[in-house]
C-alpha cells in the first residue's frame, strides 16, 4: 500500500535545520553540522533520527537544560599512544564533536594504519551510521558507539531502566563491488526511542515485544511505553552493557542520571561518551586465495554468503542505500505529513519562511 510523501529539497532542509540551531546559540560550524548530519538520516530513510529527533533531544537535554553548550571548545587531553585521541568535549554539540573525530580517526589510520578517538563528556550525536557511512564511503572501515542520551532500557530479566539504548554502527567501503556501503547500525534495545516518538507522532502502535508500561506489563501502546527491553534477550543486553562498560573506562559517570540534570550531583556527571576508530582496509590486507585482491575477495565472500538460495536475502546498508535512490530520484528528502506539521513548527522557531504547499507530494 503506497502513502503519501512531501518532498523538501534538500538545500532548503540544510536552510531550515542551520537557522534553527542558530537561533539556540550554536555556531555556524555546529549548526551545519547539524543539518548535515540530520539531510543524511532524512535521506537514507531514517526517520527515527532526523532533525524533528535532533531538535527533540536538543530541547529536552541540551542548549535548553544545560547538557549542551554552544560554542564549546573541544579539549585535546595527553595520549602516550600516538594512534589514539583522548577528548574532552566540555557538552559540545554532538554532531558537530562526531564529524570532527571521525576525521581525525581518518588522519590517524592514513598515519598507523587505524585510529581510535574516544570521547568523554559529550552530547548525544544522533544516527552513528550517517558518521560510518561518510568514513566508508572515503575507503575506511569506520566504528562508532556511544552511551545514549537517557537510560531507558531495563538489563535482560529487569524491569527498570539502567541502560541507554546504546548503539553500535559498523561502515564497510563496499561501494565500489556492491553500489553501497555496508552499514551495520543497530540500538541495543528492540527498538529504538526515537521508534516509539515516530509511531505516537503518526498515531500507530509498536510491535509486541518492544517495551513494558509502568507497571512492568508489556505494551504496543507508544504513549504508555516505560521503558524498552534489549533485542535478543541477554545478547542484546551484553551489546548495550559494551557501551557503558567502555564508557566507564572513559570517563562517563552513572547512566541513571545521565542527561537527568535535576538528579546529577555536583560530583556527577550527566554527558554522554564515544568512541571512534577508522582502520584503512591496506593495513588488514594479507595472502587472498586463487590470487584475488582484496576488492576481489571482499566481493566473493559477500556473493558465497548471498548464494545457495539466499539471492534474496538484504545487506545491511542496503535498504538505506535504497530509501537514498529513492530520495534522489524525487528531488528531496521524503516527510510524512505529521512531519512536515513538525518541521512547520521548527520553522516557526527559526523565523524561516515556510509553506508546506511549495513541497511537491508523491506517492511511495
Amino acid at each position: 500500500m503506497s502513502s503519501t510523501y512531501f518532498v523538501m529539497p534538500g538545500d532548503f532542509h540544510d536552510q531550515l535545520v542551520s537557522a534553527a540551531y542558530r537561533a539556540r546559540g550554536y555556531t555556524e560550524e555546529e549548526s551545519q553540522s547539524a543539518a548535515k548530519l540530520c539531510r543524511m538520516a532524512s535521506l537514507h530513510g531514517i526517520r527515527t533520527h532526523n532533525a524533528i529527533k535532533a531538535l527533540h533531544l536538543d530541547d529536552h537535554f541540551g542548549s535548553k537544560a544545560g547538557g549542551c553548550v554552544p560554542a564549546a571548545k573541544i579539549e585535546k587531553l595527553p595520549s602516550r599512544y600516538k594512534a589514539v585521541e583522548k577528548w574532552n568535549a566540555n557538552k559540545k554539540l554532538g554532531m558537530a564533536t562526531a564529524f570532527a573525530a571521525m576525521d581525525t580517526c581518518m588522519k590517524l589510520a592514513d598515519e598507523y594504519g587505524s585510529g581510535t578517538v574516544s570521547v568523554d563528556n559529550a552530547f548525544h550525536y544522533l544516527w552513528g551510521g550517517g558518521y560510518v557511512i561518510d568514513a566508508a564511503d572515503k575507503g575506511y572501515i569506520a566504528y562508532t558507539c556511544c552511551t545514549a542520551a537517557l537510560a531507558e532500557v531495563a538489563p535482560f530479566q529487569g524491569k527498570f531502566p539502567t541502560l541507554g539504548t546504546n548503539p553500535h554502527s559498523w561502515g564497510f567501503p563496499t561501494r565500489g563491488p556492491l553500489g553501497f556501503p555496508i552499514c551495520i547500525d543497530w540500538a541495543t534495545s528492540t527498538v529504538a526511542m526515537g521508534r516509539v516518538q515516530q509511531l505516537a507522532r503518526e498515531g500507530k502502535q509498536l510491535p509486541p515485544g518492544c517495551a513494558v508500561d509502568k507497571d512492568g506489563n508489556e505494551t504496543t501502546d507508544p504513549a504508555k511505553v516505560y521503558c524498552l527491553v534489549p533485542f535478543g534477550g541477554h545478547k542484546g543486553y551484553g551489546l548495550s552493557l559494551i557501551n557503558e562498560i567502555l564508557a566507564a573506562f572513559t570517563g562517563g559517570s552513572l547512566p541513571t542520571i545521565r542527561n537527568r540534570w535535576d538528579k546529577v550531583p555536583p560530583h556527577e556527571k550527566g554527558t554522554c561518551c564515544f568512541y571512534f576508530q577508522c582502520i584503512r582496509p591496506d593495513a588488514l590486507s594479507g595472502s587472498f586465495a586463487s590470487g584475488r585482491t582484496q576488492a576481489q575477495n571482499v566481493k566473493a565472500v559477500i556473493d558465497d554468503i548471498l548464494g545457495s538460495g539466499n539471492e534474496k536475502s538484504l545487506l545491511p546498508g542496503q535498504i538505506e542505500a535504497q530509501a537514498a535512490a529513492l530520495s534522489n530520484k524525487h528531488g528531496g528528502l521524503l516527510f510524512t505529513a505529521a512531519e512536515i506539521d513538525a518541521f512547520a513548527a521548527v520553522a516557526g522557531e527559526a523565523k524561516v519562511k515556510f509553506d508546506a504547499k511549495s513541497f511537491k507530494q508523491v506517492e511511495v
